[in-house]
C-alpha cells in the first residue's frame, strides 16, 4: 500500500457506494479478478468530473465500463463519453454493463489499441482519464497533450504501483522492470512539461492530476 492500511480502510468505510448496479458490477468485476478503479481513487475521480463539468470525456482502458459508469453518474447532462478498450474477452461485458444502466446514447466504446484509435480522433476532450496498460502511458502522451485544450484535465491512474516507484529498478521483479522504468519517465515528464500543471497523489495506486496551461 502506498498510505497506511488504517487510513484507505477508513476512507472506504465512509464510501457510500454507488447504487445498486454499480455495486454489482464492481463486485463481479473483483470477483473475475477484473482491474478497476479502487474505491477512494473511484471517489476522487467523481469528484473531479464534478468539479470540472466536462462537456467531453475520453477514457483510454475501458475494462468492463466501471470507471465510465462512475463519470456519467456525476457528468453534466450533455456531456458524452468516449471509452477505448483493446481485451476481446472485456468488450461485451462493457457494453453489457452500458445497457444494463442504460447509458448507450452517452457512452461510445470504441474498439481496439489505443495508440491507432488516439490518433483518429479529433477531439477536443475537456477531461481524459487514463487508465490502461501503465507501460504505454508515455507513447501516447503527445496525443492526450494534442487532444485536450487549455485547461483541460489529464487524470492518469496507477501511477505509483503499490509504492514500487520508489524502489530501485533491480528491487523490483524482473517482468516489470520496463513499466517500473517507463512510468518514472512519465512521472517526469507530466511533471516537468511546460505545458502542464501537475500534481502526483498517493491515493488507491496512486494517481497523476494534470490540468494544461
Amino acid at each position: 500500500m502506498i498510505v497506511n492500511d488504517r487510513i484507505t480502510a477508513y476512507i472506504q468505510s465512509l464510501d457510500a457506494g454507488n447504487g445498486p448496479l454499480l455495486d454489482s458490477i464492481e463486485e463481479e468485476a473483483l470477483a473475475d479478478c477484473v482491474p478497476i478503479i479502487r474505491r477512494e481513487t473511484s471517489a476522487f475521480l467523481k469528484t473531479l468530473i464534478a468539479l470540472k463539468r466536462p462537456q467531453s470525456i475520453l477514457e483510454v482502458g475501458t475494462a468492463v465500463g466501471y470507471s465510465a459508469l462512475l463519470m456519467s453518474r456525476v457528468m453534466p447532462e450533455n456531456c458524452r463519453i468516449t471509452t477505448i478498450e483493446k481485451y476481446e474477452k472485456r468488450i461485451p461485458i462493457a457494453k453489457r454493463n452500458f445497457e444494463r444502466a442504460g447509458k448507450e446514447p452517452c457512452i461510445t466504446l470504441l474498439e481496439g489499441d489505443a495508440e491507432e484509435i488516439l490518433g483518429t480522433l479529433s477531439g477536443p476532450y475537456d477531461f481524459i482519464f487514463m487508465d490502461a496498460a501503465k507501460g504505454q502511458y508515455m507513447h501516447w502522451l503527445p496525443q492526450i497533450l494534442r487532444l485536450l485544450p487549455s485547461g483541460g484535465v489529464l487524470l492518469s491512474d496507477n501511477v505509483l504501483q503499490d509504492g514500487d516507484i520508489v524502489e530501485s529498478r533491480y528491487a523490483v521483479e524482473r517482468r516489470n522492470r520496463t513499466i517500473h522504468t517507463r512510468m518514472r519517465d512519465y512521472l517526469y515528464e507530466l511533471t516537468h512539461m511546460k505545458e502542464f500543471e501537475t500534481s502526483v497523489i498517493p491515493i488507491g495506486d496512486g494517481v497523476a492530476l494534470s490540468v494544461k496551461r
